[in-house]
């Protein structure tokens, strides 16, 4: 009697539990887990005819307010159309959730697949090995996340806010270009705060879906009349640009230490290392954008104005 040894019975085991996913008629193969989060899961995909890989994005939904919030990211994948963002190329939801009986939903997105994964995966490799970017490789990457805010922010029919800015929810492509992705979090770019209600709602929104160490600090205590709008956003695009050169957030490091992240921003200080192969002038275009008051905060616009000198500046010392 023949026997299949132990490594053939769990590979035949894992090829015979593999799922496949039916999105709108098309099916996929579930390859493997990707990444997981407090909210969704991404898994890679492979098209079962064509054997194209894709990245398969599943929302998990409790409740009819989840498939709202599900719905509105589909929508906004759907609006948003820029070399610098990620697209959307199908979408489902599958079941009803209901409040009462607590029975979930599931939403699909399928996306591409950026096999080089996040800008904070390739930071980390960097970082690991410490070696620094080189200034141009940081600013044409930033300059290409820069567009994609632009965009977003100068929509004719409103501007939109991301709202959670990071190193993780930027992809890259082949080319090392950046892909801003995972719009859960997008949200009108302004927004009028009438009473401490609203603000409360804002800030426990905040806290759930705007990571601590990029979230402006606005967000943190939202005032009870006030108007918070995408300048959000270039709070943690300077956030961004600073773990660009040094691998992290400057309040990543003060998480680490067990310090509070609110304290640190309204303080205003903004560690730079005194030993350090960047110059003056890309630490105050980071503070540039790190304004503890949002209304002195620049627009993405103004950014982009002082990216530009920075890049005449470069080409001018070749």
């Amino acid at each position: 009697m023949n026997t299949l040894g132990l490594s053939t019975i769990l590979r035949l085991g894992c090829m015979c539990a593999a799922e496949t996913v039916d999105i709108n008629g098309i099916k996929y193969n579930v390859i493997e887990l990707l990444g997981q989060g407090g909210f969704s899961c991404v898994e890679l995909i492979e098209h079962t005819t064509t054997k194209r890989k894709y990245a398969l994005k599943r929302i998990k939904c409790h409740s009819i307010d989840d498939e709202q919030l599900a719905e509105n990211e589909i929508s906004y994948c759907k609006q948003l159309k820029h070399p610098n963002i990620i697209e959307l190329i199908d979408a489902c939801h599958k079941g009803a959730a209901d409040s009462v009986i607590q029975s979930t939903s599931e939403a699909f997105l399928v996306l591409p697949y950026y096999k080089r994964g996040t800008l904070h995966d390739y930071l980390s490799l960097k970082s690991f090995s410490k070696t620094y970017l080189e200034i141009r490789e940081i600013i044409r990457l930033f300059s290409g996340i820069c567009q994609a805010l632009n965009y977003m922010h100068n929509l004719r029919d409103g501007p939109i806010a991301h709202r959670d800015l990071k190193t993780g929810n930027v992809c890259l492509t082949d080319n090392l270009d950046p892909i801003l992705m995972d719009l859960g979090s997008c949200a009108p770019g302004k927004i009028q705060i009438c009473g401490q209600q609203d603000a409360q709602l804002l800030q426990d929104i905040a806290a759930e879906r705007c990571s601590m160490t990029y979230r402006a600090p606005e967000l943190f205590h939202v005032e009870s009349y006030c108007v918070i709008d995408q300048r959000i956003d270039i709070w943690s695009l300077g956030c961004l640009l600073y773990a660009l050169l040094y691998f992290k957030s400057p309040f990543d490091i003060v998480y680490e230490r067990g310090d509070s992240v609110n304290l640190a921003m309204i303080s205003g200080n903004v560690y730079f290392p005194v030993e350090t192969v960047f110059s003056n002038e890309i630490h105050n275009l980071i503070m540039f954008m790190l304004k503890i008051n949002p209304s002195e905060r620049p627009f993405i616009d103004q950014v982009i104005d002082r990216v530009d000198e920075y890049k005449r500046q470069l080409e001018n010392t070749v």
